[in-house]
């Protein structure tokens, strides 16, 4: 039951979110601007998808071979693909990743032809390369924050208007943090000796974190590209010193997997952070929205993986049913 309650759940939240804004805000408005996307700017945008998925799929790759899993250039290519399309269009938005470490735990080509790694293994490799993009852009998020001054008197505005409100918030968050920590704290101490040895040989050592860094920023360094054509493409005239601040705290709540690919949580975070910078809430929606309909869009390829494996899973299917029945193939 918990498994089908989850992504009702989410879902749930996704369209309640998203339900809330609709109501607050002007969506005829929101549409005609949706409807006159410049062609030229969506292409860019979703072109951009090819160098964001070949960085990511780089880093998971150097990822699993730093912990002793191999895994082919092209084969993470095309899982890496599946992945962020499955992201996009199941609850949670990490979903995508789950199948993406459960496939190379357990299919063999994965592993060059041989045994295919084993599924403990193939799960670190992929939570370790999803936090490597986390803390870079965390990084990206404060550093937005500290170099934005309107962004920052926004903030403090907001938190003297709202103290006793986000106070409550902060000590929820610490709670939350602190069941995870008590959750935690059952698993098998050995479980977590060997990943704590995995995130130091494929994260923290000297000889990785350099490589590891650079390619989360470049990987963070696309996603705020496509927002900036995704303003372009809505005609947005902002100067892009205005709007690059604005962006990666709407990235961060879309790491949130409480709803469908972060719809509903960027364009609140949207919202709220646009006038903070003493600009319409309106406009950072509309951004926000084009930029998830960018990045769908971009995920399609996946689609085609997923499509064409079904076809090659009914015909292996075929076959193994016609070589039982005594058939020639």
């Amino acid at each position: 039951m918990n498994r089908w309650l989850s992504p009702w759940l989410r879902l749930a939240v996704t369209l309640a979110l998203l339900g809330l804004l609709a109501w607050k805000l002007d969506t005829g408005q929101l549409l005609e601007r949706l409807m006159a996307l410049s062609p030229a700017w969506v292409a860019v945008a979703v072109l951009l998808g090819i160098p964001q998925v070949a960085i990511s799929a780089w880093r998971w790759r150097m990822t699993a071979h730093r912990i002793g899993i191999a895994l082919r250039w092209p084969v993470a290519i095309r899982e890496y693909y599946l992945a962020t399309f499955l992201n996009q269009v199941l609850p949670g938005g990490v979903l995508g990743d789950a199948a993406r470490a459960w496939r190379h735990g357990n299919t063999r080509t994965h592993s060059g032809g041989g045994h295919p790694p084993a599924s403990g293994p193939a799960v670190r490799a992929v939570i370790i390369e999803r936090a490597s993009g986390q803390v870079a852009l965390l990084l990206v998020a404060v550093a937005a924050i500290c170099l934005s001054p309107d962004l920052r008197h926004g903030i403090a505005r907001a938190w003297q208007a709202q103290a006793t409100t986000l106070t409550w918030l902060l000590l929820a968050a610490l709670l939350l943090v602190g069941i995870v920590i008590g959750v935690s704290r059952r698993w098998r101490w050995t479980a977590l000796a060997t990943f704590g040895q995995d995130i130091r040989r494929a994260l923290l050592t000297a000889s990785v974190w350099p490589a590891q860094l650079l390619s989360s920023l470049l990987v963070t360094a696309t996603y705020v590209a496509v927002f900036l054509c995704a303003a372009q493409a809505l005609g947005l005239q902002r100067p892009i010193p205005q709007l690059l601040p604005l962006i990666p705290p709407l990235l961060m709540a879309m790491a949130i997997p409480l709803t469908v690919a972060g719809w509903g949580l960027r364009e609140g975070a949207a919202a709220v952070i646009w006038p903070l910078a003493g600009l319409p809430a309106q406009e950072g929606v509309a951004l926000s929205v084009a930029y998830g309909l960018l990045v769908l869009a971009a995920s399609l390829p996946g689609l085609g993986v997923l499509l064409w494996d079904r076809r090659a899973s009914r015909a292996a299917s075929v076959r193994r049913k016609m070589a039982a029945e005594g058939h020639p193939g």
